[in-house]
């Protein structure tokens, strides 16, 4: 795990309250129920890129635009950025300081929406059967607690959410991910849990059931869940800037932690408008798309419901990701929200507040139209630049050297930072045995590395060097120096690290 973040479950919780909230006013406001309609192709394909018009043009008020920008603004919501779409074409792309929309941004859990959609890809190919039981897959594995719900247990039971193993659901998702992480092999990990219920009977949010079908593509297709993506999905689509986490053994996150840009993330929404098709070749099935965004499962009474990796309401689906990242899907309005964010201090409604009567199109408004440019740009630049001083002389001490640390809650045994470029350093620590090294922006941009981690640092004084690690929900790391010894700390999680430099 990269990032220590608190309060997981609570951010779930609200980015859940956020999307039911939006579901409601649909429901009340917006025409439209049912599957996706036929809607018209777009008049041109942004596989090289999304084209922009004014909000008026595709019916949308920029001067309440601006109102919501400037307010999310004012109020420090944390919400990194918003992109809107209709008809195919951009009337919003707004970024939050200190996210510009330069590197690709952790999806969280809109990762399962792309891990299904793979699913379906490699069943399109003949390469698996969604009827095809899971331990099929993992002839050379010794299965703990293999009865006869678990010989059963199939492909769609998992992509469905109802594969009946053992699993604390939506509100313990966290605490049944950490406890697969916990162990050496996550796979055998996932694959290991009692069964406690008939697959394919009752729905339980399982994050872990997620990872395994990472899995199974791989073993189904020859190809890694990223290189077959990167073929099969987002080639076509023109996404090429992505980062995706792996575990210990290599497979990609199947449940979470996929990086992209807003602009590509979007593409995946109108992908769906399309029912599956993008310029002149059909990415996935249409039946698929369709039977994706139907509620395969209904829970929150009768409203809401999950399809095959979708998040159902009545007139809207979404991909939904903690700490409130999703990609929000309006049919019935040809529309496409793309939100990125980080925490749960989330106030969402102002979106479907855009759409409300929307018609077709509204006069030219230049004044909203400024309005909106103003407050687009008071967004990017945020606040003032953190108080920074000259690379001091201690940089050149303590560079590269091991500080080995006290015993700690977090599990860091060592810490090590480099100052060898003027413009980006390197910083490396050990955490449960595993060690994990970055980059770091010395020059005020973040630097991102493989596994999607982006960081930027500077010296706050001639002892303390600021790293600042941008995630869901961003994490400082306090650097001070003294002699020999090293103080660590994390503001946000109320944490002090001690160490001590190593042979010194």
């Amino acid at each position: 795990m990269k990032t220590i973040l608190t309060s997981k479950a609570w951010r779930w919780a609200v980015a859940i309250l956020g999307i039911m909230l939006l579901g409601f006013l649909a429901y009340v406001f917006l025409p439209g129920r049912g599957k996706i309609p036929n809607l018209p192709a777009p008049d041109y394909w942004p596989t090289e890129g999304w084209r922009t018009t004014t909000a008026e043009q595709q019916g949308l008020d920029s001067t309440k635009l601006a109102e919501e920008i400037q307010a999310i603004h004012d109020k420090h919501i944390a919400i990194d950025s918003v992109m809107i779409i209709r008809n195919g074409y951009v009337v919003l792309d707004a970024y939050f300081s200190p996210y510009a929309g330069s590197f690709p941004h952790d999806l969280g859990s809109v990762t399962k929406s792309v891990t299904t959609t793979l699913i379906a890809i490699a069943a399109d190919q003949g390469k698996l059967q969604l009827d095809q039981p899971v331990v099929s897959f993992f002839p050379d594995r010794t299965i703990a607690n293999l009865d006869a719900r678990k010989k059963s247990l199939t492909v769609l039971d998992l992509v469905s959410m109802r594969n009946g193993m053992e699993s604390k659901c939506l509100h313990g998702d966290e605490p049944t991910l950490d406890a697969m992480r916990s162990q050496p092999d996550w796979i055998q990990a996932a694959l290991d849990r009692k069964m406690t219920s008939q697959p394919g009977t009752q729905f339980c949010y399982d994050s872990p059931g997620m990872h395994l079908l990472s899995a199974i593509l791989q073993q189904a297709t020859g190809m890694s869940e990223l290189d077959f993506a990167r073929q099969y999905l987002f080639e076509p689509l023109g996404i090429q800037d992505v980062a995706w986490e792996t575990d210990p053994q290599g497979y990609y996150h199947g449940w979470g932690d996929l990086h992209m840009k807003p602009q590509d993330a979007a593409k995946l929404g109108l992908l769906w408008l399309q029912q599956g098709k993008w310029e002149s070749r059909q990415i996935v099935s249409a039946a698929w798309v369709s039977d994706s965004v139907m509620a395969q499962s209904r829970m929150v009474g009768n409203e809401y419901g999950y399809g095959y990796g979708w998040w159902v309401s009545l007139i809207e689906f979404y991909a939904l990701g903690r700490g409130g990242q999703f990609i929000h899907v309006i049919p019935s309005m040809n529309a496409v929200v793309v939100v990125t964010a980080g925490g749960p201090d989330l106030d969402l409604a102002f979106l479907i507040k855009t759409f409300l009567g929307a018609p077709a199109q509204l006069p030219a408004n230049p004044a909203g139209q400024a309005k909106l440019t103003a407050a687009l740009s008071a967004a990017a630049q945020g606040s003032s630049a953190p108080p920074s001083i000259e690379q001091p002389d201690i940089a050149g001490v303590v560079s590269g050297k091991t500080y080995t640390c006290d015993t700690n809650p977090v599990g860091v045994t060592n810490f090590r930072l480099e100052f060898n470029d003027p413009k980006a350093g390197v910083f490396s620590m050990v955490r449960y045995g595993q060690e994990t090294s970055s980059p770091v922006g010395l020059d005020g941009k973040y630097l991102l590395d493989s596994q999607g981690t982006a960081q930027t640092g500077y010296w706050e004084d001639s002892q303390t060097f600021i790293l600042e690690v941008f995630d869901i929900g961003q994490l400082t790391r306090r650097f001070h120096f003294d002699a020999d010894r090293l103080e660590v700390t994390v503001p946000e999680i109320n944490l002090t690290i001690k160490c001590q430099v190593q042979n010194p």
